[in-house]
Protein backbone atom coordinates (compact mmCIF):
# COMPACT_ATOMS: atom_id res chain seq x y z
CA UNK A 1 0.00 0.00 0.00
CA UNK A 2 2.20 2.85 -1.23
CA UNK A 3 1.41 6.33 0.04
CA UNK A 4 3.23 9.06 -1.84
CA UNK A 5 5.89 11.12 -0.09
CA UNK A 6 6.34 14.56 -1.58
CA UNK A 7 8.14 17.76 -0.64
CA UNK A 8 6.57 21.19 -0.53
CA UNK A 9 8.73 24.27 -0.07
CA UNK A 10 6.84 27.06 -1.84
CA UNK A 11 4.13 27.88 -4.36
CA UNK A 12 6.09 26.32 -7.24
CA UNK A 13 5.55 22.88 -5.63
CA UNK A 14 1.78 23.29 -5.49
CA UNK A 15 0.71 22.25 -8.99
CA UNK A 16 1.31 18.46 -8.71
CA UNK A 17 -0.61 18.17 -5.44
CA UNK A 18 -3.38 20.49 -6.66
CA UNK A 19 -3.84 18.41 -9.83
CA UNK A 20 -3.83 15.18 -7.82
CA UNK A 21 -6.62 16.38 -5.52
CA UNK A 22 -8.65 17.94 -8.35
CA UNK A 23 -8.70 14.62 -10.22
CA UNK A 24 -11.10 13.25 -7.59
CA UNK A 25 -13.93 15.33 -9.05
CA UNK A 26 -14.11 13.10 -12.11
CA UNK A 27 -17.71 13.92 -13.20
CA UNK A 28 -19.58 11.23 -15.16
CA UNK A 29 -21.74 12.66 -17.94
CA UNK A 30 -23.56 9.33 -18.27
CA UNK A 31 -24.80 9.63 -14.70
CA UNK A 32 -26.22 13.09 -15.38
CA UNK A 33 -28.28 11.88 -18.33
CA UNK A 34 -29.64 8.95 -16.30
CA UNK A 35 -30.54 11.23 -13.40
CA UNK A 36 -32.33 13.68 -15.70
CA UNK A 37 -34.43 10.79 -16.98
CA UNK A 38 -35.23 9.68 -13.42
CA UNK A 39 -36.25 13.18 -12.36
CA UNK A 40 -38.46 13.63 -15.40
CA UNK A 41 -40.21 10.36 -14.71
CA UNK A 42 -40.77 11.17 -11.03
CA UNK A 43 -42.14 14.57 -12.03
CA UNK A 44 -44.57 12.98 -14.47
CA UNK A 45 -45.54 9.76 -12.65
CA UNK A 46 -45.04 10.51 -8.94
CA UNK A 47 -45.48 7.57 -6.58
CA UNK A 48 -45.72 5.07 -9.44
CA UNK A 49 -42.16 5.91 -10.52
CA UNK A 50 -40.92 5.72 -6.93
CA UNK A 51 -42.38 2.25 -6.48
CA UNK A 52 -40.98 0.99 -9.80
CA UNK A 53 -37.45 2.21 -9.09
CA UNK A 54 -37.54 0.87 -5.53
CA UNK A 55 -38.63 -2.56 -6.77
CA UNK A 56 -35.83 -2.55 -9.32
CA UNK A 57 -32.99 -1.50 -7.04
CA UNK A 58 -33.93 -2.07 -3.38
CA UNK A 59 -36.96 -4.22 -2.54
CA UNK A 60 -38.47 -6.50 -5.22
CA UNK A 61 -41.80 -6.81 -3.40
CA UNK A 62 -42.23 -3.10 -2.68
CA UNK A 63 -45.77 -1.71 -2.86
CA UNK A 64 -47.21 1.83 -2.70
CA UNK A 65 -48.44 1.39 0.88
CA UNK A 66 -44.84 0.74 1.98
CA UNK A 67 -43.65 4.23 1.00
CA UNK A 68 -44.65 5.85 4.26
CA UNK A 69 -43.16 4.31 7.39
CA UNK A 70 -45.96 3.88 9.97
CA UNK A 71 -45.65 5.65 13.32
CA UNK A 72 -45.81 2.24 14.98
CA UNK A 73 -42.47 1.28 13.41
CA UNK A 74 -40.80 4.35 14.92
CA UNK A 75 -42.22 3.45 18.32
CA UNK A 76 -41.07 -0.17 17.92
CA UNK A 77 -37.59 1.01 16.96
CA UNK A 78 -37.30 2.92 20.24
CA UNK A 79 -37.91 -0.35 22.05
CA UNK A 80 -35.55 -2.38 19.83
CA UNK A 81 -32.51 -0.13 20.18
CA UNK A 82 -30.63 -0.80 23.44
CA UNK A 83 -31.19 1.82 26.13
CA UNK A 84 -27.46 2.57 26.37
CA UNK A 85 -27.37 3.42 22.66
CA UNK A 86 -30.45 5.61 22.97
CA UNK A 87 -28.72 7.52 25.77
CA UNK A 88 -25.67 8.09 23.54
CA UNK A 89 -27.91 9.32 20.73
CA UNK A 90 -29.74 11.67 23.10
CA UNK A 91 -26.44 13.11 24.34
CA UNK A 92 -25.18 13.63 20.79
CA UNK A 93 -28.46 15.34 19.82
CA UNK A 94 -28.21 17.56 22.90
CA UNK A 95 -24.63 18.60 22.06
CA UNK A 96 -25.42 19.34 18.42
CA UNK A 97 -28.56 21.27 19.36
CA UNK A 98 -26.71 23.36 21.97
CA UNK A 99 -24.07 24.36 19.41
CA UNK A 100 -26.58 25.26 16.72
CA UNK A 101 -28.79 27.25 19.09
CA UNK A 102 -25.99 29.84 19.15
CA UNK A 103 -26.30 30.25 15.37
CA UNK A 104 -29.82 31.67 15.47
CA UNK A 105 -30.16 35.11 13.91
CA UNK A 106 -32.72 37.69 14.96
CA UNK A 107 -34.77 39.95 12.75
CA UNK A 108 -33.73 43.61 13.08
CA UNK A 109 -35.13 47.08 12.43
CA UNK A 110 -33.82 50.63 12.11
CA UNK A 111 -35.80 53.85 12.12
CA UNK A 112 -34.98 57.30 10.76
CA UNK A 113 -36.12 60.71 12.09
CA UNK A 114 -38.46 61.12 9.10
CA UNK A 115 -40.36 57.98 10.10
CA UNK A 116 -38.84 55.62 7.56
CA UNK A 117 -38.36 52.08 8.84
CA UNK A 118 -35.94 49.54 7.35
CA UNK A 119 -35.41 46.01 8.51
CA UNK A 120 -34.73 42.37 7.84
CA UNK A 121 -37.01 39.51 8.81
CA UNK A 122 -35.38 36.14 9.41
CA UNK A 123 -37.79 33.25 9.00
CA UNK A 124 -37.47 29.50 8.46
CA UNK A 125 -38.52 27.73 5.30
CA UNK A 126 -41.75 25.75 5.62
CA UNK A 127 -40.57 22.24 4.84
CA UNK A 128 -37.20 20.45 4.66
CA UNK A 129 -36.44 17.11 3.05
CA UNK A 130 -33.69 15.11 4.72
CA UNK A 131 -31.94 12.39 2.70
CA UNK A 132 -30.28 9.62 4.71
CA UNK A 133 -28.17 6.99 2.90
CA UNK A 134 -29.05 3.38 3.66
CA UNK A 135 -25.47 2.35 4.39
CA UNK A 136 -24.46 -1.02 2.90
CA UNK A 137 -27.98 -2.29 2.41
CA UNK A 138 -29.15 -0.92 5.74
CA UNK A 139 -26.52 -2.73 7.82
CA UNK A 140 -24.54 0.41 8.70
CA UNK A 141 -27.15 3.09 9.49
CA UNK A 142 -25.81 6.62 9.04
CA UNK A 143 -27.43 7.96 12.19
CA UNK A 144 -25.05 10.90 12.43
CA UNK A 145 -26.36 12.18 9.09
CA UNK A 146 -29.87 12.43 10.53
CA UNK A 147 -28.67 14.37 13.56
CA UNK A 148 -26.37 16.75 11.70
CA UNK A 149 -28.93 17.62 9.03
CA UNK A 150 -32.12 17.63 11.09
CA UNK A 151 -30.97 19.56 14.16
CA UNK A 152 -30.09 22.86 12.42
CA UNK A 153 -33.40 22.73 10.55
CA UNK A 154 -35.31 22.15 13.78
CA UNK A 155 -33.40 24.89 15.57
CA UNK A 156 -34.21 27.22 12.67
CA UNK A 157 -37.89 26.59 13.39
CA UNK A 158 -38.79 24.54 10.32
CA UNK A 159 -42.29 23.19 10.94
CA UNK A 160 -41.98 19.95 8.98
CA UNK A 161 -38.87 17.83 8.43
CA UNK A 162 -39.37 14.88 6.10
CA UNK A 163 -36.90 12.01 6.09
CA UNK A 164 -36.29 9.63 3.20
CA UNK A 165 -33.96 6.63 3.14
CA UNK A 166 -33.68 3.60 0.84
CA UNK A 167 -35.39 0.50 2.24
CA UNK A 168 -33.69 -2.79 2.93
CA UNK A 169 -34.56 -5.82 0.85
CA UNK A 170 -37.60 -6.51 3.04
CA UNK A 171 -38.87 -2.94 2.61
CA UNK A 172 -38.01 -1.77 6.14
CA UNK A 173 -35.52 0.77 7.48
CA UNK A 174 -32.87 0.04 10.07
CA UNK A 175 -34.30 0.54 13.58
CA UNK A 176 -31.42 2.87 14.50
CA UNK A 177 -32.49 5.26 11.73
CA UNK A 178 -36.09 5.16 12.92
CA UNK A 179 -35.16 5.52 16.58
CA UNK A 180 -33.00 8.56 15.83
CA UNK A 181 -35.82 10.12 13.83
CA UNK A 182 -38.19 9.47 16.72
CA UNK A 183 -35.81 11.08 19.24
CA UNK A 184 -35.65 14.15 17.02
CA UNK A 185 -39.42 14.31 16.66
CA UNK A 186 -39.41 13.56 12.92
CA UNK A 187 -42.76 11.96 12.15
CA UNK A 188 -42.80 11.90 8.33
CA UNK A 189 -40.45 9.11 7.25
CA UNK A 190 -40.47 7.47 3.82
CA UNK A 191 -38.73 4.31 2.59
CA UNK A 192 -37.35 5.54 -0.71
CA UNK A 193 -33.86 6.39 -1.86
CA UNK A 194 -31.46 7.52 -4.58
CA UNK A 195 -32.22 10.15 -7.24
CA UNK A 196 -35.93 9.29 -7.34
CA UNK A 197 -36.26 10.20 -3.66
CA UNK A 198 -34.60 13.57 -4.34
CA UNK A 199 -37.03 14.12 -7.21
CA UNK A 200 -39.96 13.35 -4.92
CA UNK A 201 -38.74 15.83 -2.30
CA UNK A 202 -38.34 18.52 -4.95
CA UNK A 203 -41.53 18.03 -6.97
CA UNK A 204 -43.80 16.34 -4.46
CA UNK A 205 -45.93 13.25 -5.11
CA UNK A 206 -49.25 12.00 -3.81
CA UNK A 207 -47.42 10.59 -0.76
CA UNK A 208 -44.43 12.89 -0.29
CA UNK A 209 -44.93 16.66 0.02
CA UNK A 210 -42.66 18.98 -1.97
CA UNK A 211 -39.92 20.56 0.13
CA UNK A 212 -38.25 23.96 0.11
CA UNK A 213 -34.75 22.74 1.02
CA UNK A 214 -33.16 19.31 0.57
CA UNK A 215 -30.24 18.30 2.78
CA UNK A 216 -28.22 15.17 3.34
CA UNK A 217 -25.40 13.19 1.72
CA UNK A 218 -25.64 10.41 -0.85
CA UNK A 219 -23.98 8.67 -3.74
CA UNK A 220 -23.24 10.24 -7.13
CA UNK A 221 -26.88 9.82 -8.20
CA UNK A 222 -28.12 11.72 -5.16
CA UNK A 223 -25.49 14.44 -5.53
CA UNK A 224 -26.22 14.82 -9.25
CA UNK A 225 -29.96 15.05 -8.64
CA UNK A 226 -29.44 17.78 -6.06
CA UNK A 227 -27.16 19.69 -8.43
CA UNK A 228 -29.70 19.49 -11.26
CA UNK A 229 -32.47 20.81 -9.01
CA UNK A 230 -30.61 23.91 -7.80
CA UNK A 231 -32.87 26.88 -8.52
CA UNK A 232 -36.04 24.83 -8.11
CA UNK A 233 -35.28 23.91 -4.51
CA UNK A 234 -32.65 24.91 -1.97
CA UNK A 235 -29.90 22.42 -1.16
CA UNK A 236 -27.32 22.15 1.58
CA UNK A 237 -24.28 21.68 -0.67
CA UNK A 238 -22.83 19.39 -3.33
CA UNK A 239 -20.60 17.13 -1.29
CA UNK A 240 -17.52 15.57 -2.83
CA UNK A 241 -15.31 12.77 -1.47
CA UNK A 242 -14.21 13.17 2.14
CA UNK A 243 -10.75 14.54 3.00
CA UNK A 244 -8.46 15.29 5.88
CA UNK A 245 -5.22 17.24 6.19
CA UNK A 246 -3.13 16.84 9.33
CA UNK A 247 -0.37 19.28 10.27
CA UNK A 248 2.04 17.53 12.62
CA UNK A 249 5.39 18.14 14.26
CA UNK A 250 7.77 15.90 16.25
CA UNK A 251 5.46 15.95 19.27
CA UNK A 252 2.81 13.88 17.45
CA UNK A 253 2.30 10.15 17.91
CA UNK A 254 2.71 8.35 14.54
CA UNK A 255 0.18 5.67 15.49
CA UNK A 256 -2.43 8.34 16.28
CA UNK A 257 -1.72 10.16 13.02
CA UNK A 258 -2.11 6.98 10.98
CA UNK A 259 -5.38 6.20 12.73
CA UNK A 260 -6.66 9.69 11.95
CA UNK A 261 -5.68 9.41 8.27
CA UNK A 262 -7.46 6.08 8.05
CA UNK A 263 -10.60 7.53 9.66
CA UNK A 264 -11.11 9.34 6.36
CA UNK A 265 -9.53 6.83 3.99
CA UNK A 266 -12.03 4.13 5.00
CA UNK A 267 -14.93 6.30 3.81
CA UNK A 268 -14.45 5.97 0.11
CA UNK A 269 -11.77 5.00 -2.47
CA UNK A 270 -11.88 8.67 -3.54
CA UNK A 271 -11.25 10.03 -0.03
CA UNK A 272 -7.99 11.92 0.46
CA UNK A 273 -5.84 11.74 3.60
CA UNK A 274 -2.81 14.03 3.79
CA UNK A 275 -0.16 14.37 6.46
CA UNK A 276 1.78 17.65 6.30
CA UNK A 277 4.80 17.51 8.57
CA UNK A 278 8.14 19.12 9.26
CA UNK A 279 9.65 15.78 10.34
CA UNK A 280 10.86 13.21 7.81
CA UNK A 281 11.38 10.69 10.62
CA UNK A 282 7.76 11.12 11.70
CA UNK A 283 6.54 10.64 8.13
CA UNK A 284 8.45 7.36 7.86
CA UNK A 285 6.96 6.09 11.12
CA UNK A 286 3.45 7.06 9.97
CA UNK A 287 3.97 5.16 6.72
CA UNK A 288 4.75 1.99 8.69
CA UNK A 289 1.75 2.53 10.94
CA UNK A 290 -0.53 3.03 7.95
CA UNK A 291 0.50 -0.32 6.53
CA UNK A 292 0.00 -2.17 9.81
CA UNK A 293 -3.31 -0.50 10.76
CA UNK A 294 -4.84 -0.80 7.30
CA UNK A 295 -4.30 -4.56 7.35
CA UNK A 296 -6.38 -4.80 10.52
CA UNK A 297 -9.35 -2.73 9.29
CA UNK A 298 -12.67 -4.26 8.16
CA UNK A 299 -12.70 -1.65 5.37
CA UNK A 300 -8.98 -2.02 4.80
CA UNK A 301 -9.31 -2.58 1.07
CA UNK A 302 -11.16 0.72 0.62
CA UNK A 303 -8.66 2.56 2.84
CA UNK A 304 -5.69 1.08 0.98
CA UNK A 305 -7.10 2.18 -2.37
CA UNK A 306 -7.74 5.69 -1.01
CA UNK A 307 -4.22 6.03 0.40
CA UNK A 308 -2.59 4.62 -2.72
CA UNK A 309 -4.46 6.89 -5.14
CA UNK A 310 -4.95 10.10 -3.16
CA UNK A 311 -3.03 9.94 0.10
CA UNK A 312 0.24 11.81 0.61
CA UNK A 313 2.91 12.37 3.23
CA UNK A 314 4.01 15.95 2.58
CA UNK A 315 7.31 17.25 3.96
CA UNK A 316 7.65 20.99 4.57
CA UNK A 317 10.63 22.95 5.91
CA UNK A 318 8.63 24.61 8.72
CA UNK A 319 5.14 24.99 10.16
CA UNK A 320 4.49 28.31 8.43
CA UNK A 321 5.01 26.60 5.08
CA UNK A 322 2.73 23.77 6.22
CA UNK A 323 0.00 26.29 7.02
CA UNK A 324 0.50 28.01 3.66
CA UNK A 325 -0.06 24.67 1.94
CA UNK A 326 -3.14 23.92 4.04
CA UNK A 327 -4.67 27.23 2.98
CA UNK A 328 -4.13 26.24 -0.64
CA UNK A 329 -5.74 22.84 -0.08
CA UNK A 330 -8.69 24.29 1.91
CA UNK A 331 -9.45 20.86 3.39
CA UNK A 332 -12.77 19.62 4.67
CA UNK A 333 -11.16 18.50 7.97
CA UNK A 334 -7.95 19.93 9.38
CA UNK A 335 -6.15 18.56 12.43
CA UNK A 336 -3.40 20.61 14.08
CA UNK A 337 -1.40 17.86 15.79
CA UNK A 338 1.42 20.04 17.03
CA UNK A 339 2.81 20.93 20.43
CA UNK A 340 1.27 24.43 20.30
CA UNK A 341 -1.77 24.47 18.00
CA UNK A 342 -3.33 27.77 19.12
CA UNK A 343 -0.69 30.07 17.60
CA UNK A 344 -1.39 28.43 14.23
CA UNK A 345 -5.16 28.87 14.40
CA UNK A 346 -5.15 32.54 13.41
CA UNK A 347 -3.11 31.70 10.31
CA UNK A 348 -5.66 29.21 8.97
CA UNK A 349 -7.94 30.92 6.45
CA UNK A 350 -9.53 28.01 4.63
CA UNK A 351 -10.80 24.82 6.29
CA UNK A 352 -14.21 23.28 6.87
CA UNK A 353 -13.52 22.35 10.50
CA UNK A 354 -10.35 22.59 12.60
CA UNK A 355 -9.45 20.06 15.30
CA UNK A 356 -7.01 21.39 17.86
CA UNK A 357 -4.20 19.37 19.40
CA UNK A 358 -3.28 15.73 19.88
CA UNK A 359 -6.44 14.71 21.75
CA UNK A 360 -9.07 15.95 19.27
CA UNK A 361 -9.36 13.49 16.36
CA UNK A 362 -11.83 14.23 13.58
CA UNK A 363 -14.49 11.69 14.74
CA UNK A 364 -15.04 13.84 17.86
CA UNK A 365 -16.64 16.38 15.54
CA UNK A 366 -18.22 13.82 13.26
CA UNK A 367 -20.44 12.41 15.95
CA UNK A 368 -20.59 14.14 19.26
CA UNK A 369 -19.00 17.49 20.08
CA UNK A 370 -21.70 19.70 18.54
CA UNK A 371 -20.39 21.48 15.40
CA UNK A 372 -21.85 20.22 12.15
CA UNK A 373 -20.03 17.53 10.21
CA UNK A 374 -21.57 18.53 6.87
CA UNK A 375 -18.57 20.42 5.51
CA UNK A 376 -17.29 21.86 2.23
CA UNK A 377 -15.03 19.52 0.23
CA UNK A 378 -12.75 19.67 -2.80
CA UNK A 379 -11.31 23.05 -1.87
CA UNK A 380 -14.68 24.78 -1.56
CA UNK A 381 -13.85 25.77 2.02
CA UNK A 382 -12.27 28.79 0.32
CA UNK A 383 -15.74 30.26 -0.08
CA UNK A 384 -18.29 28.11 1.75
CA UNK A 385 -19.04 26.99 5.29
CA UNK A 386 -20.32 24.11 7.37
CA UNK A 387 -24.05 23.37 7.30
CA UNK A 388 -25.77 25.69 9.74
CA UNK A 389 -29.12 27.02 10.90
CA UNK A 390 -28.85 29.69 8.17
CA UNK A 391 -29.20 27.01 5.47
CA UNK A 392 -32.82 26.58 6.55
CA UNK A 393 -33.71 30.25 6.91
CA UNK A 394 -34.44 33.05 4.50
CA UNK A 395 -34.03 36.76 4.98
CA UNK A 396 -36.67 39.21 3.80
CA UNK A 397 -36.01 42.94 3.51
CA UNK A 398 -38.68 45.28 4.86
CA UNK A 399 -38.96 48.90 3.67
CA UNK A 400 -41.51 51.33 5.10
CA UNK A 401 -40.81 54.71 3.49
CA UNK A 402 -42.48 57.77 4.98
CA UNK A 403 -44.05 60.61 2.94
CA UNK A 404 -41.11 62.81 3.97
CA UNK A 405 -38.62 60.27 2.63
CA UNK A 406 -40.29 60.08 -0.77
CA UNK A 407 -40.58 63.88 -0.92
CA UNK A 408 -36.91 64.40 -0.02
CA UNK A 409 -35.39 61.64 -2.14
CA UNK A 410 -37.94 60.93 -4.86
CA UNK A 411 -36.19 63.11 -7.42
CA UNK A 412 -32.92 61.24 -6.95
CA UNK A 413 -34.66 57.89 -7.26
CA UNK A 414 -36.43 59.03 -10.44
CA UNK A 415 -33.13 60.24 -11.90
CA UNK A 416 -31.47 56.86 -11.30
CA UNK A 417 -34.44 55.09 -12.91
CA UNK A 418 -34.25 57.29 -16.03
CA UNK A 419 -30.51 56.66 -16.33
CA UNK A 420 -31.45 52.99 -16.72
CA UNK A 421 -34.19 53.81 -19.22
CA UNK A 422 -37.01 52.81 -16.89
CA UNK A 423 -39.51 55.69 -17.17
CA UNK A 424 -42.35 53.89 -15.39
CA UNK A 425 -40.09 53.36 -12.38
CA UNK A 426 -39.42 57.09 -12.24
CA UNK A 427 -43.09 58.01 -12.58
CA UNK A 428 -44.20 55.60 -9.84
CA UNK A 429 -42.12 57.64 -7.41
CA UNK A 430 -42.87 61.09 -8.85
CA UNK A 431 -46.61 60.57 -8.79
CA UNK A 432 -46.43 60.47 -4.98
CA UNK A 433 -44.88 63.90 -4.47
CA UNK A 434 -45.99 65.95 -7.47
CA UNK A 435 -48.84 68.44 -6.97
Amino acid sequence: MPCKTIRYSNESDWSPLRDQLAARKNPDSKVESRVREILERVHAEGDSALVDYTRLFDCPDFSPDMLRVPDSQLETALREVPKTDLEILEQAIHNVRAFHERQRENSWWTTAPDGTLLGQMVSPVDRVGLYVPGGQGGSTPLISSIIMNAVPALVAGVEQVIMVSPPRKDGTLNPYLLATAALLGIKDVFAVGSAWAIGALAYGTASIPACDVIAGPGNIYVATAKALLVGQVGIDMIAGPSEIAIVADESADPAWLAADMLSQAEHDPLAAALLVTTSEALAQKVAKELKAQTAALPRGEIAAKSLSDWGSLVLTPDLNTAVELVNRIAPEHLELCVAEPWPLLGKIRHAGAIFMGHHCPEPVGDYFAGPNHVLPTLGTARFSSALSVQAFCKKTSVIAASPAYVRDHGGKIARLARLEGLEAHARSVEIRFKD
